[in-house]
C-alpha cells in the first residue's frame, strides 16, 4: 500500500487508495505537471518479480497508450512506468461506480437500460478490436459508469488470458471465470469472438440479475461454459422480446462459428432489437454443431481438491475450431509485430524528448528567476514588481475568492510564488474577488430533490448523494435526508461540495420456518439474490418439502454470494 503524498515518477502525487484487486492496486493521484486528477494502477508487489505478469502489464499498456486508441467508452491511458520495482499505468480518472456495484444495488436493470449499456460497450470494444486490441477480461467489475450514464471500459492494461494453472486458483479467478469463453476454458488463445462471448454473458446478467453458469470452484464453472446450454432469459422475465434473447444466444454460442463475426454485427442487432417489427422474430437456429464439433487434444488441469504437489489430475477436453486456429495465430502474430513497431516509435520519441530537455536545461541553467512574493499587492504594483524581475504578466487576470486577502489585491500567481521560471516567461496573476460564502442550514428530514435543486441552482454547489443503510421506511421515504456533511452552521463558498445522506433499504431474510416456505420457493429466493444454497432433506412429521431449519436468522441483511443452509422435511 502506497501512502498519501507519495510522488510517483516525479510527477504523480498519491491522494488516496481507490481499491485493491487480484493483480493491481488503484490509487487516485494528482498529475502535478498538468494539474489534473488521474488514476494509477500499480502491479501488486508479489507479482512485480514475475516476468510473465510484468511483460503482459507493459505490453498491453504500451499498445493502448501508443496506438491512439481513443474512444468515449474506453478509459484513456496516459502513461506507464516503473519506480523501485513498482510497475504502474496512469489512466483517466472516472468519477462513478462499476457496473457490478450497480447490479449489486439494483439486482437487474430494465430492458432499455441494459440495451443502452450494451450499445456503449459494443461501440468501445469494436473500436478496440479495430486497433488490434482484445480485452480478454470483460466483466462488470471492469466497466465504469459515470453519473451521466456514460459507460467506460477499463482494465485493458492488465487483461491476461487464463490458463490451466490459473483455473485451479479459485480465489483469484472466480470473478473472471463467470464470463470465460469455452475456447479459453479449453486452453486456446483469446480472439475477438472471445470478447463477444463475455459481452453476451454480461447482457444476460444485466437483464436477469444472475449469472448463467455458477459452481463451487473455477473448474466447475469453466466446465459448464464448455458443456452446459445457457438457460433462457425468458425464465426470469417472459416479457423480454425474442429479438433480445437471440442476441444473447448468438453472442454466447459454444461454437465460435455460431457467434457474431465481429462486435459491430452485435451492435447493429442491439440498435433495432426493440423495434416492434423484429421483437417477435423466430428463435435463432445455429448453422454449426454446438457440442459435437471437432475436439482438440486433451488438457490436464490439477485437481483443485488436492494440494499442488500431488499427482492426482483431472482431464478436461479442449474444444476448438480447426479452421479458425490459423486465423487466430495470424492475428496474434500481427498484434505482436504492431506492438514491436509501436515500442520502437515510443522509445525514439522518449529519446528525442529527453535530448531536447537536457539540451534546454543545460543552456538555460543560468537564465531563470524565482517568482517574487506579490500577494496582497494591487494588480498594478504586482505587475511592476514582476516586470522588474524579468517576468511578464498575461493580459487576462483571473478572479478568485479569498477570505484573507482584500478585494482587488493579488492572492497568488500561476506558476506559484517562489517557483523558478525562465526569464521572459509569462505568468498569470489571481486577484481577490472578496469573500463569497454562505452558512449551511440544517437539511435533515427535508426532501433530497428539493434541497439538491436549491443548492445547485442558487449556490452552484456540487451535491453528492450517499446512501445510509436503514431497516425500514416506516417514518420516512427514500428521498428523506438523514444526515449531511458539512454540518449546520459551516461556511461554504460558491461551487463547494456538500454531501447529503439518504436511506438505503436493504433486503432481510424472512422466517422460512414460521412462514412455512417450501424448498422450491427457497431455491427461487436463493437464485434471485445470488445466494449459495445448501440443502438437507431430513425425516420429519411436518409437511413434505417444508423448511424446518435455517442457518440465517430472520431479519438479518441479505448479501450476494453468501451461503444459506436449510433443512426440509422428507415427510414421514
Amino acid at each position: 500500500m502506497i501512502s498519501k503524498g507519495t510522488i510517483i515518477g516525479d510527477r504523480y502525487e498519491i491522494i488516496k487508495s481507490l481499491g485493491e484487486g487480484g493483480m493491481a492496486n488503484v490509487y487516485l493521484a494528482n498529475d502535478i505537471l498538468l494539474n489534473r486528477e488521474v488514476a494509477i494502477k500499480m502491479l501488486r508487489g508479489e507479482l512485480s518479480n514475475e516476468d510473465k505478469f510484468i511483460k503482459r502489464f507493459q505490453r498491453e499498456a504500451l499498445a493502448l497508450s501508443s496506438s491512439s486508441i481513443s474512444h468515449p467508452n474506453i478509459v484513456q491511458m496516459y502513461d506507464l512506468g516503473e519506480e523501485n520495482n513498482n510497475h504502474y499505468i496512469v489512466m483517466e480518472y472516472v468519477k462513478g461506480n462499476t457496473l457490478k456495484h450497480l447490479l449489486n444495488k439494483r439486482g437487474h436493470l430494465t430492458l432499455t437500460e441494459a440495451v443502452d449499456i450494451m450499445l456503449q460497450l459494443t461501440e468501445g470494444i469494436s473500436h478496440a478490436h479495430k486497433s488490434y486490441i482484445i480485452h480478454r477480461d470483460l466483466k462488470p467489475q471492469n466497466i465504469m459508469i459515470e453519473d451521466n450514464g456514460l459507460v467506460k471500459i477499463a482494465d485493458f492494461g492488465i487483461a491476461i488470458a487464463l490458463n490451466a494453472a490459473q483455473l485451479t486458483q479459485t480465489n483469484s479467478v472466480m470473478g473472471s471465470v463467470h464470463y470465460l469463453p469455452p475456447e479459453q476454458a479449453g486452453g486456446h488463445k483469446a480472439t475477438i469472438k472471445s470478447d463477444i462471448y463475455s459481452l453476451g454473458i454480461m447482457f444476460y446478467e444485466l437483464l436477469t440479475g444472475v449469472l448463467p453458469f455458477r459452481g463451487e470452484n473455477a473448474v466447475e464453472i469453466a466446465l459448464k461454459h464448455m458443456k452446459t446450454p445457457i438457460e433462457s432469459v425468458k425464465k426470469y422475465n417472459e416479457n423480454i422480446p425474442q429479438s433480445v434473447e437471440n442476441i444473447i444466444l448468438k453472442a454466447t454460442a459454444k461454437n465460435p462459428k455460431n457467434r457474431y463475426n465481429d462486435v459491430n454485427e452485435m451492435h447493429q442487432d442491439l440498435l433495432y432489437c426493440l423495434n416492434e417489427e423484429v421483437k417477435n422474430q423466430p428463435k435463432v437456429v445455429f448453422k454449426y454443431p454446438e457440442f459435437n464439433f471437432e475436439e482438440a487434444p486433451k488438457m490436464i488441469i490439477a485437481n483443485p481438491e488436492k494440494k499442488s504437489d500431488t499427482k492426482e489430475e483431472k482431464v478436461i477436453n479442449k474444444s476448438y475450431i480447426p479452421e479458425e486456429k490459423e486465423e487466430e495465430e495470424k492475428e496474434v502474430k500481427k498484434e505482436k509485430n504492431l506492438l514491436k513497431i509501436l515500442a520502437i516509435i515510443l522509445i525514439l520519441i522518449v529519446l528525442v524528448l529527453g535530448g531536447i530537455f537536457i539540451f534546454t536545461k543545460y543552456f538555460n541553467a543560468n537564465k531563470t528567476v524565482k517568482i517574487p512574493n506579490v500577494s496582497n499587492l494591487s494588480r498594478e504594483d504586482a505587475e511592476s514588481v514582476l516586470k522588474e524581475n524579468g517576468i511578464s504578466v498575461n493580459s487576462e487576470v483571473k478572479q478568485i475568492e479569498s477570505d484573507t486577502i482584500e478585494k482587488g489585491k493579488v492572492v497568488k500567481t500561476d506558476p506559484s510564488i517562489g517557483t523558478s521560471v525562465k526569464k521572459g516567461r509569462s505568468i498569470t496573476i489571481y486577484v481577490s474577488s472578496g469573500e463569497n460564502k454562505f452558512i449551511v442550514e440544517n437539511y435533515k428530514n427535508l426532501n433530497f430533490l428539493t434541497v439538491k435543486t436549491k443548492l445547485e441552482e442558487v449556490y452552484k454547489m456540487k451535491v453528492v448523494e450517499k446512501k445510509k443503510e436503514v431497516e425500514s421506511l416506516d417514518s420516512i421515504d427514500q428521498y428523506t435526508i438523514l444526515d449531511q456533511e458539512p454540518k449546520e452552521g459551516s461556511k461554504l463558498s460558491i461551487g463547494d461540495t456538500i454531501t447529503l445522506y439518504t436511506p438505503d433499504i436493504y433486503e432481510k431474510y424472512p422466517d422460512f420456518v414460521k412462514d412455512k416456505w417450501t424448498i422450491q420457493r427457497v431455491r427461487d429466493f436463493a437464485r434471485k439474490y445470488n445466494i449459495n444454497l445448501q440443502e438437507e432433506a431430513v425425516d420429519s412429521e411436518k409437511t413434505k418439502d417444508t423448511i424446518i431449519r435455517q442457518n440465517r436468522q430472520a431479519g438479518t441483511k441479505i448479501e450476494a454470494n453468501a451461503t444459506l443452509s436449510v433443512s426440509y422435511s422428507k415427510g414421514k
